[in-house]
């Protein structure tokens, strides 16, 4: 790995904590994509390689999240990780027999509707999360979910836990992303440890970019504490809105290669 290769994927390692700690998330929305373009790693490597990148990451933005006001609920982050932790090797095993592409149509198709509820939701900061039967099995479910997501994406699941705890649940959103962030450390060890079985990522770029990831989230945790809770919602569904339209391009891009390769072989 040459030393230019080494600064970009820790620039956008860096980046990518400083987003996670912002936005409660684990970072692969950005790392993947990066992954290949600069680490020339194939898809799926990339998606294993985000997986034990987001690690260090979460574990710093938990840190920080519960220095900045303890707004980190573990019941909460417990019930996801159950779920989470089921969902990831399934997730990774789907990676390995699907194709990405409806995946993906159906997670832009998500983030356009939940950065409109984002939009049209004034949270509150006093909202806490009640355990009950009914509550810790809807966390699970919930979860179970974005552990699958996360293993085909190869994203830690932030930003479908960070919205849903929100707009379904009622929690502060400090709350929902320092939570979010520790179960995201759950989801990627899990998934790490299925694709380490199904040998889909790259040790030193995970690493890399980890690092760079774990020093500049605590600058985004402090920002999110920093900002309101309409100010967060509006800059949340902005990122979703950027992540959406970067989905978008890449799915069109593929598509326009699919068509190209199917006129030339005719």
């Amino acid at each position: 790995m040459t030393a230019t290769r080494t600064a970009a994927i820790a620039a956008i390692g860096g980046a990518a904590g400083l987003l996670s700690g912002l936005f409660g998330i684990g970072g692969g929305i950005i790392l993947v994509p990066a992954f290949i373009a600069i680490a020339k790693l194939d898809p799926k490597t990339a998606a294993g390689t985000s997986l034990l990148a987001i690690v260090p990451l979460a574990v710093s933005g938990v840190a920080s999240y519960a220095l900045i006001g303890g707004s980190v609920d573990v019941v909460l982050a417990a019930g996801l990780a159950a779920g989470s932790v089921l969902g990831a090797p399934l997730g990774a095993k789907t990676l390995s027999i699907i194709s990405r592409e409806q995946a993906r149509w159906a997670f832009l198709v998500f983030l356009v509707a939940v950065a409109i509820s984002l939009v049209l939701t004034v949270p509150s900061r006093d909202g806490v999360f009640v355990p009950s039967v009914g509550a810790l099995g809807a966390i699970t479910g919930l979860g179970f979910v974005v552990g699958i997501v996360s293993g085909v994406l190869g994203i830690g699941g932030g930003v479908i836990v960070v919205p849903a705890l929100v707009l379904a649940f009622g929690i502060s959103d400090l709350v929902a992303k320092g939570s979010s962030l520790l179960m995201i450390i759950a989801t990627g060890l899990s998934g790490t440890i299925a694709n380490a079985r199904l040998r889909q990522f790259d040790a030193s770029t995970a690493l890399i970019a980890g690092t760079a990831a774990a020093l500049t989230a605590p600058i985004g945790a402090l920002g999110a504490a920093w900002l309101s809770p309409v100010a967060a919602n509006i800059a949340f569904a902005g990122l979703l809105m950027v992540i959406g339209a970067t989905t978008l391009r890449g799915l069109l891009r593929e598509r326009r290669k699919q068509r190209a390769g199917g006129k030339e072989s005719n």
